[in-house]
């Protein structure tokens, strides 16, 4: 066992985030520690680490066991150095052991004895044990995984915003690899590409990892057990995160029957005891009831936290066909272009999410579309659009003297008050929380006001840049099926893959300055951008051996021509040109040209028969998609039979070139 709980309650304040828990964390497990907004996931986080003391119980940690763990209190930190700096500090004892073998170094220039050769052996073995050949390049892997560039690695930490530097910090804390990884919102500053490769690298991590995380898909991929902390208990689930989900629903169910059961047995016995309390003859087994019951182990209600509330969007009036078009737009700024001449649509009942890495643009295309930046080209609303935009930016618009009840009661949505106590609660202000002042409220609670004020706008077109920031996942859940029902467009950005795959139709992409548009959801888009990977990697393959191939002719070519050079024979000597075989290779290098082109027009064949079997539109028709399939069949069948003859044709080449 790595660390973990024995009979553990711990009180903050007042309050009791947990009550009598046990919990042992072993090696190389997989944990994801889930339950509601303001539970004490965090808080259990740093009584593992000893930042806070249980009031009952202990804190188990082996004594040899490290434990990194990443938090938001991290971006405390400040310093002059470089991120490649900051993040070796990962190899604090390589590096000194290294200063230690450049002292050893110099004193061997001058003292050659044994004992200083046994001594700088013992060193180099110690800096070699502790990853010191490896320091610099190791640590630019991971800085570059989690999406920092070449350029950006000798940059000063301190020039960096708050998520790249949570960044930097992760980066140090993979790298240190203890044996215990505690994560606390890993992904909150992350975009897509450097999720994906942090779940591949902590994926084949050795160590045990406990993560708190609001992304579902993060955790579905990621854990392989999940401790639930729900009303002061820990409940374990051995499997991923939908196991959970299935698996507490189905334990609900059955605590509610035996719940009923046992409420209906109370009832009985209660029964019995007033109708024989009052006789004397039987006082004594109505005592023996009231006895009996007393000394029952009562099961509890399943008591709800939070209820399945719904979030409704009402729109006022109906758009064009059209709601937006952008013609011929160039986006540039002073180091970076955005779009050059790019042309899009977006159409009624569009649900469009836009994504890719953090620095191509997405948040700066949300703002060109709604108006809000100035851009070569054209961009056009259509008939009746009425747009609303949640951004972070849009946190600046909230009247810091309003409490939160009265700022939403001035967004016009003609709700009472009530309704909008109760949408309030989804978004995690409850009771007395919509009393709170504006100007009291922390960043990720004023985003939550103003994506709440988004939702009763009434609004037929949504531009939502990261609405589900500061959501827990019961929350997104809600987001996400009050998005399903709107009756109107949207176009949001979001590094939540669950969120974007439950609620986009379509797919932007900004590629080399041009809106790429992929008709169809997330899950599609991935299954049809993994073909297209496979499909580039076997043209790669396919052209390196062509190049292969003609180099390896050209070494023959090479080393049969000093031959020619150096030889000077007789003309009597000199060997007669065989015509025939000359004919013939000639025939052969016409057939093999021909072969590689047929190879290359297959190829494109099959890259648009891949494009159409992802195409939903390919689907709906089932005569289309039949014929499609057929084609992509034949043509795989093709590349097989036009690769047999590429390498006969190639041999016969060979052989006749030899002859001549």
């Amino acid at each position: 066992m790595l660390a973990g709980f024995q009979n553990v309650t711990f009180e903050f304040g007042a309050r009791t985030i947990v009550k009598d828990a046990t919990w042992h964390i072993h090696p190389q497990e997989r944990i994801g520690l889930v339950g509601y907004n303001g539970t004490g996931k965090s808080t259990l986080l740093k009584v593992i680490v000893g930042e806070y003391q249980p009031s009952n119980g202990t804190v188990e940690r082996g004594r040899n066991t490290s434990i990194g763990y990443l938090h938001q209190d991290l971006l405390s930190f400040d310093t002059n150095e470089s991120i490649l700096q900051v993040a070796m500090h990962a190899f604090d004892r390589a590096m000194a052991i290294g200063k230690e073998l450049e002292v050893l170094t110099k004193r061997l220039e001058t003292e050659e004895t044994e004992e200083l050769l046994h001594e700088y052996s013992d060193k180099l073995h110690q800096f070699e044990e502790a990853g010191g050949y490896e320091i610099e390049y190791k640590t630019g892997e991971v800085l570059q995984g989690l999406g920092f560039s070449n350029a950006d690695l000798q940059r000063p930490y301190r020039e960096f915003s708050g998520g790249w530097r949570m960044r930097v910090l992760l980066a140090r804390m993979i790298l240190q690899a203890p044996d215990l990884l505690l994560l606390d919102e890993p992904t909150n500053h992350l975009d897509l590409p450097s999720i994906e490769w942090l779940e591949k690298y902590l994926q084949h991590y050795k160590g045990a990892v406990v993560i708190v995380s609001h992304d579902r898909f993060f955790l579905n991929r990621m854990v392989k057990k999940v401790v639930e902390l729900y009303q002061r208990e820990l409940h374990f689930y051995n499997g991923n995160y939908e196991y959970y989900e299935a698996e507490k629903e189905l334990r609900i169910e059955q605590q509610q029957r035996a719940y009923e059961n046992q409420q209906d047995y109370i009832r009985q016995n209660e029964r019995l005891v007033e109708r024989f309390r009052a006789k004397a003859s039987k006082a004594a087994m109505a005592q023996s009831i009231i006895k009996k019951l007393d000394r029952l182990d009562r099961i509890e209600d399943v008591a709800i936290e939070r209820p399945d509330l719904r979030i409704n969007f009402a729109i006022d009036k109906v758009p064009g066909k059209v709601l937006c078009e952008l013609k011929n737009v160039t986006k540039r700024f002073p180091s970076l272009t955005i779009l050059e001449g790019a042309t899009a649509e977006i159409e009624r009942g569009d649900k469009i999410a836009l994504i890719g890495a953090n620095g191509k643009g997405k948040s700066t295309l949300l703002r060109v579309i709604a108006g809000q930046e100035p851009i070569e080209g054209e961009r056009k609303w259509g008939h009746n659009v009425d747009e609303a935009f949640y951004a972070q930016h849009q946190l600046e618009a909230l009247n810091l003297n309003n409490t939160i009840i009265d700022e939403l009661k001035e967004a016009g949505s003609q709700k009472t008050e009530l309704e909008l106590r109760t949408l309030l609660g989804c978004f995690l202000f409850s009771g007395d929380d919509a009393d709170k002042k504006i100007k009291v409220l922390s960043g990720g609670e004023k985003a939550r006001v103003a994506l709440a004020k988004t939702i009763i706008s009434k609004a037929n077109f949504l531009l939502l840049d990261e609405p589900t920031n500061h959501l827990d996942i019961h929350s997104t859940q809600l987001l996400v099926d009050s998005l399903n029902r709107y009756q109107g467009s949207f176009v949001l950005v979001s590094h939540d893959r669950y969120f974007i795959s439950k609620t986009a139709n379509k797919i932007w992409e900004i590629v080399d300055g041009e809106i790429k548009e992929f008709k169809g959801g997330y899950d599609e888009w991935v299954e049809w951008k993994e073909r297209m990977e496979k499909n580039r990697q076997q043209l790669e393959r396919e052209q390196k051996n062509r190049e292969q191939g003609t180099g390896n002719k050209e070494v023959k070519q090479k080393k049969e021509e000093p031959k020619k050079v150096e030889f000077v024979a007789p003309p009597e000597a000199k060997k007669p040109i065989n015509k025939e075989l000359q004919k013939e290779l000639q025939k052969y290098q016409r057939q093999f040209a021909q072969v590689e082109k047929q190879i290359a027009e297959n190829n494109e064949l099959k890259a648009r028969l891949e494009a159409a079997l992802a195409a939903p539109e390919t689907y709906a028709d089932a005569v289309k998609f039949k014929k499609t399939e057929t084609d992509y069949a034949a043509a795989q069948q093709q590349a097989k039979t036009l690769e047999k003859q590429y390498e006969e044709l190639f041999e016969k080449i060979m052989e006749l070139e030899g002859q001549l």
